[in-house]
């Protein structure tokens, strides 16, 4: 009986080091996806750029078509860091008819320049800072963008929301998408200067 009793616990405690061993596998393929998590698709690496990472979701090819015919691919491959709120195809779809088509042509890219780096702060701002600034209110809730002009920053419960100089707002969906040289947060709006 004795005997048993000894095989039993020992089958315990091995059994229990397997769970144990399971759950810090899973813990850390859960903290790798926290880590890296997935936009249109893709999953966004942090030891990679923003453009590096743009180029594989699904859900920016118009963004990743703009960034290349206003020449920004350098720059957003550059060491930053930025911030940048990247609006998805769907946004971009909401434009009027031809909008985009004609913001890509070569003679309008001063003007697709223009509203891409509106979309860009210097920086790196993660939800917790933009939350944080959002509470200071009206007036100081602002960033200031590349292109130059000012972008508020408002919050309802735990969204953000960003508002262009024209008073229209955007929700962040996809918030502290890391990257190396910045962060992205998903937008579902395209913001004009």
């Amino acid at each position: 009986m004795g005997r048993k009793r000894c095989m039993f616990k020992a089958f315990t405690r091995g059994r229990a080091a397997r769970v144990i061993a399971l759950s810090f596998v899973l813990t850390a393929a859960g903290a790798a996806q926290a880590k890296n998590p997935m936009v249109g698709g893709a999953p966004m690496y942090a030891s990679k750029t923003i453009v590096e990472n743009a180029v594989n979701s699904k859900d920016h090819t118009t963004l990743v078509a703009a960034v290349k015919a206003a020449g920004l691919v350098d720059t957003l491959s550059g060491p930053g860091p930025f911030t940048v709120f990247a609006p998805t195809n769907a946004a971009f779809a909401k434009l009027p008819p031809g909008t985009v088509e004609n913001l890509v042509q070569p003679q309008n890219k001063a003007t697709l320049t223009k509203i891409l780096t509106y979309h860009v702060v210097p920086g790196v701002y993660t939800a917790k800072e933009l939350m944080a600034l959002a509470k200071k209110g009206s007036g100081q809730n602002q960033l200031t963008t590349v292109e130059g002009e000012p972008l508020g920053v408002s919050a309802q419960g735990k969204k953000v929301y960003i508002t262009d100089v024209k008073g229209d707002t955007v929700a962040v969906t996809i918030p502290n998408v890391m990257q190396s040289n910045g962060v992205i947060h998903v937008v579902n709006g395209v913001l004009m200067p």
